[in-house]
């Protein structure tokens, strides 16, 4: 009788085995909770990105706000920034390298510049996705925009992940950037 209860108990253990390697990850899932999104909108991580609509140099309309294919950037910028100047060569990097997985949205902040100048910066420093203009200041207002860059991480759900103000080393950014695109 023990004997038989050893085998069965070996048995057991065996299938559990079995099951979990062809099945592991989804068992694991099935006991995690999903962390349930936020209901609030703000310009900070852990909340829905605020929602706006604008369109790019390019006469296509961008959205952001709500669930989308992939994870956004929206990077705040004026032509007169040094900062934003040195980020443009590492954002048109990011831009070719993370293209399946991340959307990089640049939001010259008009109110701060003008059009000739802006325009000069998107082909001087070949920026290769779609930039918007700002022309009162009302997507930077709705950030809570305060200085130049202003990068808003945000992933597919929706959700800020990370706002960075000013210039990260690009090492940091795009680390920031491969965490944002897994989440």
């Amino acid at each position: 009788m023990k004997r038989n209860l050893y085998i069965l108990l070996a048995f057991l253990v065996l299938a559990g085995v079995v099951v979990y390697q062809s099945a592991g990850d989804k068992i694991q899932a099935a006991f995690q909770q999903e962390k349930p999104l936020p209901t609030e909108t703000k310009p900070q991580a852990g909340y829905l990105a605020p929602a706006f609509t604008a369109t790019g140099l390019d006469g296509k309309e961008y959205r952001v706000g709500g669930a989308q294919d992939k994870a956004i950037l929206v990077n705040f910028w004026a032509s007169w920034c040094d900062p934003c100047q040195q980020e443009a060569p590492e954002l048109h990097a990011l831009a070719d390298k993370y293209k399946d997985d991340l959307n990089i949205y640049g939001i010259n902040v008009t109110k701060y510049d003008n059009k000739k100048n802006a325009k000069s910066f998107v082909e001087k420093y070949d920026v290769n996705f779609p930039v918007m203009l700002d022309l009162k200041g009302t997507i930077y207002d709705q950030y809570k925009g305060a200085v130049f860059p202003t990068n808003v991480l945000i992933d597919k759900n929706g959700v800020v992940q990370d706002v960075i103000l000013g210039i990260l080393p690009s090492k940091d950014l795009e680390k920031k950037i491969k965490h944002l695109i897994e989440s």
